[in-house]
């Protein structure tokens, strides 16, 4: 007997960006210099943002790969993602930048993941990165980032 087919993970998250408009958002999440981003945050990376574009990136010695599929500058991304915890499987990640008074909306969903430990990572992962973009970029604070002191590396676990 067959187990039933289990049902995708989709993850949504939100943040609001005080004093930023969509626009700037947008072109902040694309932007290899901007704490909070994936480009920001990898070894390597390979980005050609565009409607078939490729993009890759390497963390921790993960690769993580995928193709634009949607691209309205200063409102909406697409692409797929693919990476070791989505067991080969594709996924895709939605990223829109609203309007909201003084400030702009964005919000990333990431669904069509396979429901298994090493896809749930994304959830922790993907809430990092938009709580260090959010603190970074929004009111236009470009504070030093530091992956080690965010993740206590292995040098802040020596000091414990």
């Amino acid at each position: 007997m067959s187990s039933p087919k289990q049902k995708p993970l989709e993850f949504k998250f939100e943040r609001t960006l005080p004093a930023t408009t969509p626009s700037e958002a947008f072109e902040a999440w694309l932007n290899p210099k901007v704490p909070g981003n994936t480009w920001n945050a990898a070894e390597k990376y390979i980005l050609d943002a565009k409607v078939d574009g490729l993009f890759y990136w390497l963390l921790k010695g993960t690769s993580h790969y995928g193709r634009f599929t949607a691209f309205e500058k200063g409102a909406r991304l697409e692409h797929t993602w693919m990476s070791p915890n989505t067991l080969g499987h594709e996924s895709l990640v939605t990223v829109t930048f609203k309007k909201a008074g003084a400030d702009t909306l964005m919000t990333l969903v990431h669904s069509n993941l396979p429901d298994c430990e090493p896809a749930k990572g994304h959830e922790r992962g993907w809430g990092y990165f938009l709580n260090v973009f959010s603190e970074q970029f929004g009111k236009g604070s470009h504070k030093k980032f530091s992956w080690e002191e965010a993740h206590g590396g292995e040098k802040n676990k020596a000091k414990k």
